[in-house]
């Protein structure tokens, strides 16, 4: 074997952990409730498989939180490089950020009961959040929009309001209000 290359076993273990994170993201935008049985007849594993990733209920919440953390702070870079500063955090909040809150609140319930047990949230998966609004806001200083001296965290809070949208309802005009009335407030003109 050269070096670098990954045994077939190691391979078909990461597939059944991403399988596994897979429908686990699925099942907890439906609701809270975690059933390893359910899971593993979804992702078409044995249970063992999944109780040898996840021991816990609470290590699978924890690990689709941190996954779709992921995804969304991955983002950013892109989005700067193509919509521009401003584009990037209109699109990062209404198209990234708003859509996850939505699609959540299985996950958010679950996870509260997670944290429950554990104490508080991954703080890598915060500090990620905060550091994505961070280089947001950087690139929108540095382009002469956005005032210099801006709080990522005061700029989060803000966006909290996020949390009181109905996802039935027209959720997506209201986020775009949320921006616009964010983006008044901390833009440099």
């Amino acid at each position: 074997m050269t070096t670098g290359s990954v045994s077939p076993r190691r391979a078909d273990t990461r597939r059944n952990h991403e399988r596994i994170l897979t429908v686990a993201t699925e099942a907890l935008a439906e609701s809270s409730e975690v059933s390893f049985n359910a899971i593993a007849k979804r992702a078409g594993v044995g249970v063992g498989t999944v109780y040898r990733h996840f021991p816990t209920p609470a290590d699978l919440i924890l690990a689709v939180y941190e996954r779709e953390v992921r995804h969304l702070v991955d983002v950013v870079p892109e989005l700067l490089e193509h919509a521009g500063p401003a584009g990037a955090f209109r699109a990062w909040v209404t198209g990234h950020l708003a859509p996850y809150m939505m699609t959540k609140r299985g996950l958010a319930k679950a996870l509260a009961a997670a944290t429950a047990q554990r104490g508080t949230l991954p703080p890598t998966a915060v500090q990620s959040i905060r550091g994505a609004m961070k280089a947001l806001l950087a690139a929108n200083v540095e382009a002469g929009l956005v005032r210099p001296g801006i709080d990522a965290e005061t700029v989060m809070r803000s966006l909290l309001g996020l949390l009181h949208l109905n996802p039935d309802g027209d959720w997506r005009r209201e986020t775009t209000e949320l921006v616009e009335l964010v983006w008044r407030g901390i833009r440099a003109d």
